[in-house]
């Protein structure tokens, strides 16, 4: 019983697949595969301009201490001036913990403009790939459009071949029973006459 059931699967699984390739168009397969690259491209886009505000961010914050900073060191010349020194050490002491908060966010800024580089980089290079990837797809659209044409064609031709076959069969029959019916009425005619 076995051996019955291993057939009737092996059947199976070769109708399921003839039915697969009838349905399959390789036409929607490279469709899909084009929508799934330009996702893929539109993440990574995304991924550039997500790393590209928190530079802006970090040029802002940046910015913004620098400027503290400069203020608190025109407040220490100015204790100074007047003769504080106690305001003076607090505003250079201040302005000490700035400038490591500034150095901080300078060196992350490096990196994150690296980041933004490579990034940038990456989504050149995908873009580019999609792009060799849209031309290559359309021409094998175009090719296989053209095959199946050219299919179509050579099936129609083949039944007219057919066809025509039938016909001549037919002109013949017909021929042969327009000979016969001459030949019966020659004879007719002959009887007829004697």
């Amino acid at each position: 019983m076995s051996g019955v059931m291993k057939r009737m699967g092996m059947i199976f699984r070769a109708k399921a697949n003839k039915a697969l390739d009838r349905a399959e168009d390789p036409r929607e397969t490279l469709d899909y595969s084009y929508q799934k690259q330009l996702e893929l491209l539109q993440k990574v886009r995304r991924g550039v301009a997500d790393v590209a505000t928190s530079r802006k961010r970090l040029e802002l914050q940046l910015n913004q201490l620098q400027g503290q900073s400069s203020k608190l060191e025109d407040q220490g010349r100015k204790a100074l001036a007047l003769g504080r020194e106690d305001l003076a050490r607090e505003a250079l002491s201040r302005r000490a913990a700035l400038q490591q908060q500034v150095t901080d966010l300078e060196t992350q800024h490096t990196t994150l403009q690296g980041e933004e580089e490579k990034l940038t980089l990456a989504a050149q290079r995908l873009q580019a790939k999609v792009d060799a990837f849209r031309t290559k797809k359309e021409t094998i659209k175009a090719t296989y459009t053209a095959a199946q044409a050219q299919t179509r064609i050579g099936e129609a031709f083949s039944g007219i071949s057919e066809e025509m076959g039938d016909v001549g069969l037919a002109i013949q029959r017909a021929e042969d029973k327009t000979q016969q019916l001459q030949a019966r009425a020659g004879a007719i005619d002959e009887l007829l006459a004697s």
